[in-house]
């Protein structure tokens, strides 16, 4: 017999099997009830502790436990508000409630627009995908749930969105309506909630259910306390021995989803929804190249995506021979993963051949309610344990060099330089990326150390900037991993200018040319106060960095610097090998300089040294496919908000 284990400070009832009967015909009429308010202390209380009292308000009001409340909420946005901004996929507050209606509206074709082609080949025509996600007036329910909320509640939606306390009441009434679903009865014992918690994912299928509900768990079992982007100090107590009982979710009748053939770890839900190798039209194929990685080339790089587009109508995407593809794509609401490319082949998806051929793309599901929102907990922590788990397998280093945001990936050529794409943005938060994967950015060198690393607070950092809605237009104040550089130690200076743009330096969302993001390293350049200069396209770039709420971090490690003799040297966007090392029938690639110079006397972090490599493989018959590597080395480097790479001849390497 199951001892229940009631929240502290609650009595235990008498079993949920003898009082199901009269509970269940008062759960409806409790599901429509609207939050009265906190306790008539509420006025009393400090400021800050104002959202732990409306969650022990709502877990009363729709008799939930709280500990499942506060871990749901957890995971789906760690407690913040984001002062009623919607997420990626039309989420509002600290629940997650989902009103997706007007992303949808504004969703667009992430690899169609702009000028970036997604291979990133020259040996072969440009690829301009055409293919559109369908447009449906019909939206999944795990993206309506607000709406649903507003009706159980009788709170308007706007009140939903925007107060972060109904907002929490309103999960509230979510959690207690699925377990009406599922025939149980309120319980104040947090186990008997595994399978409402499951349901409120909203996923389609038992495994990614069942992996959202365990996250929860984890959650609830290990505890948290943290500060919310509002202020707000919430603490959810440890409860270690938490066991829940599973069986709730064998009621739910959800769809079974294989596992069969993906490359994921079992920690997380994944489902096999294959991208198509195939032959269209006049002897052309799609949409990616097969490969014999890591045996053929090394797999170096983990690329960090947004779709920009919703969860079905991107996998309609990729499923077209005659669109793009990508390994792996996340779900939003539930972290959930589907695998479409082995890791074995080379998907077309950064806008750099030698990037691609040596990389995995991860699309995380996104579509721009209010554009460049924020990212849920659910969507981070299954893309992280992804990450880490092929990292491990494939050896790649778990840095900010070799697990790329889209947005650092560099143009190949310098005509590419402009249509290059700035996804996952500044709103994706690379210092909790990496705290989940285990490895967070951390000082690793004394006070005056020759290398920094960039480490604003996320939610303290809220540089302006524009063009989010409309050209022009300031973007909602909103936490940022990016850090904006100036010309001189102070804000009235020019910004720094990217030669490679050939435009003149914005505050635009887009605009990369002026601003670092966290985790990037760079060399010092000098001090000036509260400011410190780092090498950054060939500049000395200036940023704010107070000792008292410091904007970087000191750390060690290896920087080039142009060898004796020479006064500058060439940038490349790609480490192709020398001309002589092509053998017969496989045309030699251009080994063609960015418009900018490493000089004399400046140093760039390294992420260390990678041979020139080419994947010949332009033809649907993998026959002709040739991996050539050459002689000449290279040396990875952080040059601006992109990498880079210059010749290892070229350079000499010093610790920092």
């Amino acid at each position: 017999m199951r001892v229940l284990a009631t929240e502290p400070g609650r009595a235990a009832g008498p079993p949920r099997r003898a009082v199901r009967g009269a509970v269940c015909a008062l759960a409806a009429a409790a599901l429509t009830l609207p939050l009265l308010g906190a306790a008539p202390s509420e006025d009393r209380l400090p400021n800050t502790a104002r959202l732990q009292q409306a969650f022990t308000a709502a877990a009363a009001a729709y008799d939930v436990p709280r500990s499942v409340l506060l871990g749901v909420s957890y995971l789906q946005s760690r407690w913040d508000a984001h002062g009623g901004a919607p997420s990626v996929t039309g989420g509002y507050g600290p629940m997650h409630l989902t009103d997706a209606r007007t992303a949808l509206a504004t969703a667009s074709d992430h690899h169609g627009e702009g000028t970036e082609d997604p291979r990133g080949d020259d040996a072969r025509p440009p690829l301009r995908p055409e293919a559109r996600a369908p447009r449906t007036a019909e939206l999944p329910a795990r993206l309506t749930t607000l709406p649903r909320a507003a009706r159980l509640t009788g709170l308007s939606p706007e009140r939903l969105r925007e107060d972060p306390a109904a907002n929490v009441a309103g999960g509230a009434a979510l959690l207690a309506e699925a377990q009406r679903r599922l025939g149980e009865p309120p319980s104040e014992d947090p186990a008997d909630w595994y399978g409402a918690v499951a349901l409120f994912s909203g996923a389609d299928d038992t495994a990614s259910a069942a992996a959202y509900a365990h996250e929860v768990y984890e959650v609830i079992r290990a505890g948290e306390a943290r500060v919310t982007d509002a202020g707000q100090r919430l603490v959810l107590d440890a409860r270690p021995e938490l066991v829940p009982d599973t069986s709730g979710l064998e009621r739910a009748g959800l769809r079974t989803a294989s596992a069969s053939g993906t490359e994921c770890p079992r920690t997380v839900s994944c489902e096999w929804i294959p991208a198509p190798y195939e032959e269209f039209g006049d002897g052309d194929y799609g949409n990616h190249d097969l490969g014999n990685r890591p045996a053929s080339q090394p797999i170096r790089y983990i690329v960090v995506h947004d779709t920009e587009g919703a969860w079905e109508g991107v996998l309609d995407m990729v499923q077209d021979p005659t669109y793009v593809s990508w390994q792996y794509s996340l779900r939003s609401t539930d972290g959930h993963i589907a695998q479409h490319v082995k890791a074995k082949d080379v998907a077309w998806h950064a806008g750099n051949w030698y990037v691609n051929a040596g990389s995995i793309g991860l699309e995380h599901e996104g579509f721009l309610a209010e554009p460049d929102a924020w990212y849920t907990e659910a969507m981070y922590r299954s893309s992280a344990r992804l990450v880490k788990y092929l990292a491990g397998k494939y050896g790649i280093p778990l840095d900010r060099q070799h697990i790329l945001g889209h947005d650092t990936v560099p143009g190949p050529t310098s005509a590419t330089i402009p249509g290059m794409h700035t996804d996952p943005g500044p709103y994706w938060d690379w210092a909790h990326y990496f705290e989940l994967l285990g490895r967070p950015f951390e000082a690793t060198a004394g006070k005056n150390a020759g290398v920094v690393t960039i480490r604003p607070d996320y939610a303290a950092n809220r540089p302006v900037f524009t063009g989010c809605g409309s050209a022009g237009e300031p973007c909602a104040t909103h936490g940022s991993s990016a850090v904006r550089l100036y010309s001189d130690h102070d804000e009235t200076s020019p910004l720094i200018r990217d030669a490679g743009l050939g435009t003149a330096p914005t505050t635009g969302v887009n605009d990369l040319s002026s601003r670092v993001s966290t985790g990037q390293q760079y060399a010092v350049a000098g001090r000036w106060g509260d400011w410190t200069a780092i090498w950054y396209l060939g500049q000395k770039a200036w940023f704010r960095n107070p000792g008292k709420q410091p904007t970087a971090v000191p750390a060690k490690g290896l920087v080039v610097t142009p060898r004796e003799g020479l006064d500058s040297v060439p940038v490349y966007g790609r480490a192709y090998p020398e001309k002589e090392a092509y053998p017969e029938g496989v045309p030699a690639q251009a080994v063609s300089p960015l418009p900018y110079t490493l000089p004399k006397g400046q140093k760039y972090v390294t992420g260390g040294k990678v041979p020139g490599e080419y994947y010949y493989a332009v033809t649907f018959d993998e026959a002709s496919h040739r991996v050539v590597t050459g002689k000449d080395l290279y040396y990875e480097i952080q040059f601006g908000h992109r990498v880079g790479f210059v010749r290892a001849a070229d350079v000499t390497v010093k610790p920092s």
